[in-house]
Order: C-alpha cells, then structure tokens, then sequence
C-alpha cells in the first residue's frame, strides 16, 4: 500500500511504494519530490545501497571526488559506506525514485519521524528535529553516519541515541509518526 509524506516546511514530499516488511526486507522504493536547494548533508550508509533515478528535473549528486547531476531516466547508484549528498540545485521540484537495498525499516520510519515532526512543529527552520537527543535516535535508526567535519560529532551522538533508547524515545517516535 502506498503512503505519502509531506514536510510541511520544506515543502517535500515522499511516496513509499514499496516497504521493507512487504518484501522479506530485500528492497524500500520511494517517489521523492524535493523542492529547489533540497537535500541532507554529506553523508554515509553502513547497511544499504541507495539507487537514485530521475523522473523529472534535474539531482545533483556530491560524492568525495565528483558531482554527478542526474536528468530524467538516469540513474546512479551509491554503494555501501560510499560518502555521498544529493540536492536540487535548480530552481524547479525534482521528482526521483530512490531504491535502498536491501530495504530498511529504519530509513522508513525515520522518515515518517522527521515528517511529523516538521508537521508538528518541533523542528528548526532547515527541518532537523529541534532535540538533539531525537536527532541522534533518528540518526541511527536511519542509517545516516556524518562525514567529514561533521563525523567528529559522532560519538556524543551515539551517547545521545543510546539515552534515548534508554529513554525509549525512539519507541514513542515509532508509535506516535509510523502508525
């Protein structure tokens, strides 16, 4: 069953047409349409490959040596612990599916958070969580290790995401954003 998201402050929107749960785990699917001068961070997945394809529009793609701008019906796969951003640069909504495999429930929900959270206003103006204790659980539950710079944060965020498992705080982001 398809569900989409919106980010009501980026103004993005995500479809996932396939789950990790109804495939035995082996691949997510989801629809993105990212608004111009969209994207996360430099960052790095441990556990999945993301495979961005171009519907409409224009993705750039920042890897450590190269920038990879993707138009309709091109592709590029990210591989494991392969350092990597994407973004719109334009000034027009890109649309892009990205395939992860194998899936990832994590990645999922996740998302669902950072979109409620938007939604319910309890983020920043950039959209990451006003709590750095959520964002460190989201962090981890997504997947999403920092590079450069930023990796030297890494280890109060692992700190912060254990607390908030202590805490279950993931668990209340789970039951309240991915029911």
């Amino acid at each position: 069953m398809k569900q989409t998201i919106v980010n009501p402050i980026l103004k993005d929107e995500v479809t996932f047409t396939q789950r990790a749960m109804q495939t035995d785990g082996r691949i997510t699917t989801l629809n993105v349409r990212l608004m111009p001068g969209g994207g996360p961070p430099m960052h790095r997945h441990r556990d999945f490959e993301e495979t961005f394809i171009v519907l409409e529009g224009e993705l750039t793609i920042t890897l450590k040596k190269a920038t990879i701008t993707l138009r309709a019906g091109e592709e590029f796969t990210v591989k494991r612990n392969q350092a990597h951003k994407f973004g719109n640069v334009s000034n027009q909504p890109v649309e892009f599916s990205t395939v992860i495999r194998p899936g990832s429930t994590g990645f999922e929900n996740a998302l669902c958070i950072l979109y409620g959270l938007a939604r319910d206003r309890r983020t920043r103006p950039d959209g990451t969580p006003s709590s750095l204790i959520e964002l460190a659980v989201i962090a981890r539950m997504s997947d999403m290790r920092l590079t450069g710079m930023a990796a030297m944060m890494s280890p109060l965020m692992i700190l912060l995401s254990i607390v908030g498992r202590f805490k279950r705080i993931d668990e209340q982001l789970v039951n309240t954003y991915c029911r």
